[in-house]
């Protein structure tokens, strides 16, 4: 069964750019990428346990009749094959169409529903964070201009959405072909308890076979330490919420992160189920 990437594509200066990147990740690790081209402002997604409506702005209406002709350009450009576009066929009202969740990753910038006007590193969107907290998928989170990357980096704190990260960490750099690094901040614990949860995990030879280096901060700000960070680098990481009232908030090692870091992120939600 293929591997498929969905990207809504905005047909703007910015959403060509993470068009770009999106297709760059999908010729990187062998996907296929499948494209929406939205008609309506509103779509649904029905998830397992939620039903997520994604409030777009008026510029993915764009020039609808030079949409399609520029998404096939762009993911041309990249040497892949003309992609595949969905069509909806289930619409919950007449003008809300039902978009699958049946993918394996899916593709956003740090908003899908704001003006580019608004978005500026730090800033991730609602609608984007409930799409994280509610789905199998991992999102991969766009840089604002397209940059390929030549490595992956991991942040690994020890909870379970960060071995789940580095378990798709593991898998992107093996399909890729491109080196891993782990990054850990020390806090409370000592290297000795992440060592213990890699262990533990059965995830030993993985770190042997797979990871270039792991580099442990054991002082300075996380924030500060970032810098140690590749430009070039695709990061993975997980993100979770903090109960009820904070359930659109990411964990603090994410929200320094995306807060800090301009690169790609490819994020890992708690409903994230890797692949058999």
């Amino acid at each position: 069964m293929e591997t498929r990437l969905l990207h809504i594509f905005r047909n703007t200066p910015l959403g060509r750019e993470v068009l770009l990147q999106s297709t760059y990740f999908c010729k990187t690790i062998g996907v296929n990428p499948v494209i929406y081209l939205p008609e309506f402002i509103k779509f649904l997604m029905y998830f397992e346990n939620d039903v997520a409506q994604i409030d777009l702005d008026g510029s993915y209406l764009i020039a609808p009749e030079t949409a399609r002709e520029h998404a096939v350009e762009i993911v041309r450009s990249q040497g892949l094959p003309e992609p595949n576009f969905i069509e909806p066929k289930n619409f919950t009202a007449s003008t809300l169409p039902d978009i699958p969740v049946n993918f394996d990753f899916m593709c956003c910038p740090r908003t899908i529903s704001d003006l580019s006007s608004k978005i500026g590193l730090g800033y991730i969107g609602p609608r984007v964070r409930r799409i994280v907290q509610s789905a199998r998928f991992p999102v991969l989170i766009a840089g604002a201009v397209y940059k390929p990357w030549k490595s992956v980096a991991v942040m690994f704190g020890g909870s379970s959405n960060a071995v789940n990260a580095f378990r798709l960490g593991v898998r992107i750099s093996r399909l890729s072909g491109l080196s891993m690094d782990v990054y850990t901040q020390l806090g409370k614990h000592s290297l000795d308890y992440y060592k213990d949860i890699i262990q533990k995990k059965n995830l030993g030879n993985e770190m042997d076979q797979y990871v270039r280096n792991w580099e442990v901060f054991d002082s300075g700000e996380f924030s500060a330490n970032l810098y140690n960070v590749p430009h070039d680098a695709l990061v993975v990481l997980g993100a979770y919420g903090h109960g009820v009232i904070k359930e659109m908030l990411f964990g603090s090692i994410m929200e320094k992160v995306q807060s800090v870091l301009p690169n790609n992120l490819l994020i890992v939600g708690p409903k994230y189920q890797a692949p058999m």
